[in-house]
This record gives C-alpha cells, sequence and structure tokens, in this order.
C-alpha cells in the first residue's frame, strides 16, 4: 500500500472507530439483551450493532478485502488485506455498566498490521497508529513511559473467559507478579491495557488466550510508541499468538523472568 492509500486507509480506521464508539456510548447503561457464548462469555445487541455498522461500511468502501471479526460478521472473502475487528472490547464491563470499554479496528497486509485504532467513548481517547508512524492519542503522540524498575512498575493483566476450569489461567502468574511490581491493575479490555500501555499510564502488560482482534489495533500502537511486545516465553509476537507480554522495553526481561521462573 502506497503512503498516501495508508494515510487515506487511517483516516477511515479512525472515523469508522468513532462511529462504532459513538453506537456504544448511545447504548451504554441500556442493555437489554444479553446472550452467552460461554458461562461468563457475553454477548450484547450493542456488540452486534456496532459491529455490523463496522463492517458495512468496510464492505462498501473495499468490498475485495478479508474480514475477522469477534462476533463471526466475515465476509468469506480471501485477500492480502484483512480487517481484524473486536466491535466491543470489555463487553462484562459494558453490560454491567462499569465504564471501560472501547472499540478496536485494525488493517492488516500480509499479516502484518498496518494501521489500527482503538476508541474508547467514555474518555472520548482515539489512539491510533500507521506503519513507519509515531502512535497518537487523539492529535498527540504518545510514547511509552521511562520506568527502569519492576519494583516502581504499574502493570495491567486480565483473564480468560475460561477461569473457573482451566489449570492454566493467569492466577499463579498474577500472585507471582504482584509480589514483584508496585501494583497491577485489571481493567477488563486488553486493548485499552495495551494503550494506556503506549501512553506511559502503565509500565507493563501480560495476557494469556488472547485472540487476534484483542491485540491487533494496539500493539500496533505500542510498538510505534517505543515499547516492547513479545510472548511471554520470549519468542516474537504475532497477533495470532495467545500470550503476550508487552512493556515500556525497559522492564521487559524483569518481567519475562517473573513470568517464566519455574
Amino acid at each position: 500500500m502506497k503512503r498516501h492509500e495508508l494515510s487515506t486507509a487511517t483516516r477511515f480506521v479512525c472515523q469508522l472507530a468513532q462511529d462504532a464508539a459513538r453506537v456504544l456510548k448511545d447504548g451504554f447503561k441500556k442493555t437489554s439483551h444479553v446472550t452467552y457464548k460461554g458461562r461468563i462469555d457475553p454477548v450484547t445487541e450493542y456488540d452486534l450493532k456496532a459491529e455490523r455498522l463496522i463492517t458495512k461500511q468496510i464492505a462498501r468502501r473495499f468490498p475485495d478485502h478479508e474480514i475477522l471479526t469477534e462476533e463471526g460478521s466475515a465476509t468469506g472473502v480471501k485477500s492480502e488485506y484483512r480487517w481484524v475487528i473486536d466491535p466491543l472490547d470489555g463487553t462484562v464491563n459494558f453490560a454491567h455498566g462499569f465504564p471501560i470499554y472501547c472499540v478496536s479496528i485494525a488493517l492488516q497486509y500480509r499479516g502484518e498490521t498496518i494501521t489500527g485504532a482503538v476508541c474508547d467513548p467514555e474518555r472520548d481517547e482515539l489512539f491510533w497508529s500507521s506503519q513507519g508512524s509515531p502512535s497518537y492519542l487523539n492529535r498527540r503522540t504518545i510514547s511509552v513511559s521511562r520506568e527502569k524498575r519492576l519494583g516502581r512498575a504499574l502493570l495491567a493483566t486480565g483473564f480468560a473467559y475460561d477461569i473457573g476450569t482451566a489449570r492454566r489461567n493467569n492466577l499463579g502468574l498474577f500472585a507471582r507478579m504482584a509480589r514483584k511490581a508496585q501494583g497491577i491493575r485489571r481493567p477488563g479490555s486488553a486493548a485499552l491495557d495495551l494503550c494506556w500501555l503506549a501512553c506511559g499510564r502503565i509500565d507493563g502488560f501480560w495476557e494469556l488466550k488472547l485472540h487476534p482482534w484483542d491485540t491487533a489495533a494496539a500493539s500496533l500502537i505500542v510498538k510505534n510508541a517505543g515499547g516492547k511486545l513479545s510472548r511471554i516465553d520470549g519468542w516474537p509476537y504475532s497477533v495470532f499468538d495467545k500470550d503476550l507480554l508487552a512493556s515500556n522495553a525497559l522492564i521487559h526481561g524483569a518481567m519475562r523472568k517473573v513470568l517464566t521462573r519455574r
């Protein structure tokens, strides 16, 4: 994709994320219909409304592009270009009226994210970036923190929906890291956790059992803000990997050491 085409695509992604965020904002605390994909894995009518808005606009503008979404509104088209979408990251929060949730939209070319945006309706914050460019919060460039000591670091993490049944459930890693970091938060939206890392509000993040739509946009935002991403075992990270360790780069080794200790 040429530079001017990438700029056009980035503007489209940002506008689309904001449009979908307005759908969520309008529906916040109005949810009347919640279904479940699992015991604690909900879907609201606003997940579906936001997803329909996003996929309809993409299909109209880029009918030959592939679409991958959390709620399954895929086109079935196979293309070098793939849209990776979470219309509502933080559905449990949203369904309970807890104001931490977002829209995440990314465009990939040959499996690599080239532009992406994450929109937080409650704080009117749009995080975005594109390949070869800085990361932004609204119109301001952002960068990761400069904290060098894990003992002074504020971290974030999350827990998969199978926490009640799975043997590998992050609880042990949480307990281990809680003894080493200054503090750990569990906001409930991986995409926002990563964006808050990118702008320096937290210093590191890890999570197990993630999906591409959780991280496709935000991982690019972290990278272009000066952060570092890897699998927890230290190998290079792909959004199709399940486990993610992300940091301001300065505490990455210390975090990995804690998380991989036998």
